[in-house]
C-alpha cells in the first residue's frame, strides 16, 4: 500500500525551483531517510507533500482533507520550540487529537503510554516540559508524534540536538516502527545514522532527486564527491554499516 504519492512536486522561491518535479512513491514498512546538503530542497519537500507550501504537481497527502491527513501522517518539524508550561504527559496527549472522537479515553491513554515509554520519558510525564533541556524537549515532540499512531511520519532532523545514545534510541524507535508496518521519512544529516537504519535512502540535489535506493548503493564515492563534497568510507560491521566522512573535497 502506497502512504506518500509524489507526482512532478515542484515547489518555487519566485521563479527558482527550490524541489524541482521530484516524483516519489513510499510504501508501508519503509524508513526512508531523505539525506542531501543544506538547501537541497529536503524540508521544502515534505512540507509541500503535507500541502503546508504553495505548490505544483500532486501530493496525495495535500488532497486530504486536514482532520483525514491528522489520522494519516504525523509530522515532526525542525523547530523544537515548546511554548506553554504544561506537563510532559499533557503535551504528549495533544498527538491524539485527530483521534478524540473515535478511541477513546483508553486508547488514547495506552497510546501516550507507549510513546513516552518508548522514548524514555517514562520518569518525565509531570515534569513541565519549558524547564527541560533542549535534547529532551526534542524527545518529547518524538513522542507526541508517536502518540498520534498514524501510518506515516514525515521528520525532519528528529535526531539534531540529541546525545548519542539518545540519537541510537530515537533512530532504534524508527527502524521498529518500520518494522512494525509504519513507514518512517526523515530528513536526516547524519549519514552514518542514515546508512545504519534506514531501509531506503533518497538522496536530494539542487532540489532534484539525485539518488533513491539501498544505503550502499545511494552512498556511492562518486556521488559523496558530487553532491556532498566529500569522500568517506563504508565499512560492513556485525552491526551494520559504518560510515566515515574522511575529507572535503575541493
Amino acid at each position: 500500500m502506497t502512504l506518500l504519492s509524489l507526482e512532478n512536486l515542484t515547489v518555487r522561491r519566485g521563479a527558482c525551483p527550490v524541489v524541482d518535479e521530484v516524483t516519489l512513491s513510499v510504501g508501508r514498512g519503509a524508513f526512508v531517510g531523505l539525506i542531501g546538503p543544506n538547501g537541497a530542497g529536503k524540508t521544502s519537500l515534505m512540507r509541500a507533500a503535507l500541502g503546508l507550501l504553495p505548490h505544483e504537481g500532486r501530493s496525495n497527502l495535500a488532497t486530504m482533507l486536514p482532520e483525514v491527513r491528522a489520522r494519516h501522517a504525523a509530522w515532526l518539524p525542525q523547530m523544537r520550540e515548546i511554548a506553554w508550561p504544561v506537563s510532559v504527559e499533557a503535551l504528549v496527549r495533544l498527538g491524539r487529537t485527530p483521534h478524540r472522537r473515535a478511541g477513546g479515553q483508553e486508547a488514547d491513554h495506552r497510546a501516550v503510554a507507549n510513546a513516552l515509554a518508548r522514548m524514555g520519558l517514562d520518569g518525565f510525564k509531570d515534569r513541565r516540559a519549558t524547564e527541560l533541556s533542549g535534547g529532551e524537549q526534542a524527545r518529547v515532540l518524538i513522542a507526541r508524534a508517536l502518540a498520534q499512531e498514524t501510518s506515516l511520519l514525515l521528520a525532519d532532523e528528529p535526531i539534531a540536538g540529541l546525545d548519542p545514545a539518545h540519537q541510537l534510541g530515537a533512530m532504534e524507535v524508527f527502524a521498529a516502527l518500520a518494522d512494525e508496518g509504519r513507514t518512517v521519512v526523515a530528513a536526516l544529516h547524519d549519514l552514518g545514522q542514515a546508512a545504519r537504519f534506514c531501509t531506503r535512502l533518497v538522496m536530494m540535489h539542487q532540489g532534484r532527486v539525485a539518488a533513491d535506493g539501498l544505503p550502499a548503493k545511494v552512498l556511492s564515492p562518486g556521488r559523496l564527491a558530487e553532491v556532498f563534497g566529500i569522500r568517506a568510507q563504508m565499512i560492513d560491521t556485525p552491526h551494520g554499516p559504518l560510515f566515515q566522512p574522511l575529507e572535503r573535497l575541493t
